[in-house]
């Protein structure tokens, strides 16, 4: 089940995700938030380890 949040980005990396949304990297921007969020919880625990 997925759940809605809210999020504030800066202008920038708005920007960054709409190109992504272009390039066709991201689908949606909720897929691009969860595509970079997994990314850093990866991250996180690997580094926990």
């Amino acid at each position: 089940m997925k759940h809605k949040i809210s999020i504030s980005v800066d202008e920038e990396t708005l920007i960054k995700i709409r190109e992504g949304i272009r390039q066709r990297k991201f689908r949606n921007r909720s897929h691009a938030f969860e595509y970079s969020i997994e990314k850093v919880l990866q991250e996180v625990k690997k580094d926990a380890s």
